[in-house]
């Protein structure tokens, strides 16, 4: 999916929203957990059983219930990597759904990937390639040698960790680099290999007060936004501060919708807290 494309999904449905699929079993409705016990069913042509089952019908609800509100789907790959080999099949039945049945969704693989060399290679072969996301999430630390291979497909997309919302990040990306915090200077750095049209930048939404001066360096580049909901974050504040005449903002939720109820009636409330969040 190109720039263009994205920012006429933010304009047609009106929304920045990205919905975390970070599914946790144990957080799921007592209905849906249920599933894991029964038989098998078939998804996509494919046979589920046991936590995989679960997974795939507890995601199937949410995308339906929340596929009008928001315009990108974000996976995270550990929530799907600790169930072993069944795991990753739900994951690939997970996204084969979405890109059935609501082609225009941006699909993201939070895996935050940061090796080198053909290793890299071999990672944007199997998110592109194999499994048809639109973009990954990788960590630049070893260099430009890590994010390269992912800038070699066309219309996908390397979303670069910058500025990110967990307590303990400017203990490194607060570092100086050069008289600026090294946050600024992998941005920096990496928009010299790379266009708005291939890379992104993860910065919290948490940090919503350093967007402005996050923009005055990076102008063009869309920001993948986490931290609203559970961490505190505001939607509105990145809205307000990180916005560009492209969108430009991927706001992300994730358990503040996935789990906003546990009753049999948790899709339809998922629903309505994404119709809530993110909306311009």
């Amino acid at each position: 999916m190109n720039r263009e494309q994205l920012y006429e999904q933010i304009k047609a449905k009106k929304s920045m929203l990205c919905v975390g699929l970070d599914v946790d079993f144990d957080k799921m409705p007592e209905h849906v957990k249920a599933l894991a016990k029964g038989g098998e069913v078939a998804v996509g042509g494919r046979l589920f059983k046991g936590k995989a089952r679960a997974i795939v019908e507890f995601n199937k609800a949410i995308v339906d219930a929340t596929a009008s509100h928001c315009i990108a789907y974000k996976p995270n790959l550990a929530f799907y990597e600790c169930y072993g080999a069944d795991g990753i099949r739900a994951l690939e039945a997970t996204v084969d759904y979405i890109r059935t049945r609501y082609p225009e969704i941006f699909l993201i693989a939070d895996a935050k990937r940061g090796d080198i060399g053909n290793t890299a290679k071999m990672y944007a072969k199997a998110f592109f390639e194999e499994m048809d996301f639109d973009a990954v999430t990788l960590a630049p630390y070893m260099g430009a040698d890590s994010v390269e291979p992912f800038l070699a497909y066309k219309d996908k997309w390397a979303i670069v960790l910058a500025l990110t919302s967990n307590a303990s990040a400017l203990q490194f990306q607060a570092a100086q680099k050069d008289g600026k915090p090294l946050y600024r200077a992998v941005m920096e750095e990496m928009m010299e290999i790379s266009t708005p049209d291939n890379m992104m930048f993860v910065v919290g939404a948490t940090k919503a007060d350093k967007l402005d001066d996050l923009r005055s360096f990076c102008p063009d580049n869309f920001f993948l936004v986490p931290g609203v909901g559970a961490q505190g974050g505001s939607a509105e504040e990145v809205i307000a501060h990180g916005a560009n005449d492209h969108g430009g903002l991927l706001i992300n939720s994730s358990r503040g919708i996935l789990f906003a109820d546990s009753s049999e009636d948790y899709a339809r409330v998922a629903g309505e807290v994404a119709s809530k969040t993110a909306c311009l």
